[in-house]
């Protein structure tokens, strides 16, 4: 009995000594995922469930919309936040870094890029745009490689097309790239239709997320300030330093700027929400063209889907490149990610400025990194437990497979054809009439995408296997 009494006592005070899992154990938190629109590619898992097709059912047909793979910077970024900074940095001679723990790195870092080097796709993003492509044949492994790519006209979207056509082609010459132009007469039959809309500006989300970037870094600039005296941080600096931890990364692999002794986690989820706000008011919830944007490219895909596939240009598998602009916008016409369902009421009072919502279902971290991609696959279902055999649909964001609002009656996230007719009318309903919508005077505007079925498109360019780097 004693020798019991002995070991109990001895396993008790051992699971008091021993650590609970989450004290004093190394932080995981990853500054990377948190990161906006400039972060590189990763899969959040939001919501946590598997993007395998449900039970008895199989893809045959799928459409992809993906932001261009990563750049080396974005001018906007680059010259409203870091080429200051980094224009300040290189003046500053006389501080010694190499003294200050937090910012040594300074004594010896060089800038990751030159202003030639603006909005080009990085090596990591041409590697990734391939990947993508490999991804996606081993997903579908029934379909049928696409004929045609769609890339609207610029270098970084033309280029991450032709990495993924090099990803899917297994002889040389095989796949056209289409090459849409980024034009503001072409109205909703383009892959750029924010530009055609003049109810929409790219400075929409500047002014309130200033509100809270001022907020957020205020500590941090009175604290690197005292390390660094004579520099004088401001907003704007801490702003771009935080951006370079994801630029440097897509360019080098890694970054100083990411170090969590440099930056907490708390700070970087206060960088997450104010890029949040700014995409909240700009191609969000938060602007009302936003749905009216996105839906040409929702309603051309559905019909895609779910029309015959007996056409001689018809394909399997549709994808296309564009901006960072385009795919939050196509989200809001699929009603998702949406702060205010399924309770409803006033959507920008989700977005407070003064505080973070941590609860909020925006977050451009997970909705728009390089490459981030939006997905509709038409299902084939047979011997599905509880349902009945026959054509579903669902969507998919980052392989995240997502619930659309109202249309549940299939097998996992997935929804019958005729919910998904339904659900698509309720949301022509709200966001349809591009051109009236956008304030367009131009009577000719069109309101419908019709690249993908229009002959006078053509099938493109063909892509070789060959110059992957070029």
């Amino acid at each position: 009995m004693a020798s019991f009494r002995f070991s109990f006592a001895l396993c008790v005070l051992v699971q008091l000594l021993t650590p609970i899992a989450g004290f004093n154990t190394p932080s995981s938190f990853n500054p990377l995922e948190h990161l906006g629109g400039v972060a590189p590619y990763f899969e959040p898992h939001d919501p946590p469930v598997s993007p395998s097709p449900p039970q008895g059912c199989t893809p045959i047909r799928a459409a992809y919309l993906s932001r261009h793979a990563a750049i080396y910077i974005n001018d906007f970024d680059f010259e409203e936040y870091i080429e200051p900074f980094i224009a300040k940095w290189e003046n500053h001679t006389a501080i010694d870094w190499s003294r200050i723990p937090s910012l040594s790195f300074l004594a010896r870092w060089t800038a990751p890029f030159s202003e030639a080097e603006e909005e080009l796709l990085t090596r990591m993003g041409k590697l990734e745009a391939t990947q993508l492509a490999i991804s996606l044949s081993f997903r579908y492994p029934g379909l049928k490689i696409p004929q045609r790519v769609w890339a609207s006209s610029a270098e970084r979207t033309i280029k991450s097309a032709q990495s993924l056509i090099r990803g899917f082609e297994l002889q040389e010459n095989t796949i056209g790239l289409v090459s849409i132009e980024e034009l503001k007469t072409t109205g909703a039959n383009s892959l750029t239709p924010y530009k055609s809309c003049p109810a929409y500006s790219s400075s929409f989300g500047s002014k309130q997320s200033s509100v809270f970037l001022k907020r957020f870094t205020k500590p941090i600039v009175a604290r690197l300030s005292a390390l660094a005296p004579g520099f004088d941080f401001t907003a704007n600096d801490v702003y771009g330093m935080m951006e370079l931890c994801g630029y440097e990364s897509v360019i080098r692999g890694s970054s100083p700027f990411c170090d969590l002794d440099l930056f907490s986690p708390d700070e970087w989820l206060a960088w997450e929400y104010t890029a949040d706000i700014m995409y909240h008011f700009n191609t969000g919830y938060g602007n009302s063209a936003s749905g009216v944007i996105g839906l040409p490219w929702l309603k051309a895909t559905a019909d895609l889907l779910m029309g015959a596939n007996d056409s001689a240009n018809a394909q399997d598998l549709y994808v296309s490149f564009t901006h960072r602009e385009l795919p939050p916008t196509v989200l809001v016409a699929m009603g998702l990610f949406n702060n205010s369902e399924p309770a409803g009421g006033c959507i920008n009072e989700t977005m407070p400025l003064d505080q973070i919502n941590h609860r909020r279902a925006w977050k451009s971290s997970h909705i728009m990194p390089f490459l981030g991609n939006i997905a509709i696959e038409k299902l084939e279902c047979k011997g599905s437990y509880g349902f009945e055999d026959g054509d579903y649909y669902r969507a998919l964001v980052n392989n995240a497979p997502q619930q659309l609002p109202g249309c549940n009656d299939g097998p996992g996230t997935s929804c019958a054809r005729s919910s998904f007719d339904t659900y698509l009318q309720r949301r022509v309903s709200m966001f349809g009439g591009f051109a009236a919508n956008c304030g367009v005077d131009d009577g000719d505007s069109p309101d419908v995408l019709t690249i993908y079925t229009d002959p006078a498109i053509g099938n493109g360019t063909l892509v070789g296997k060959r110059s992957v780097w070029e």
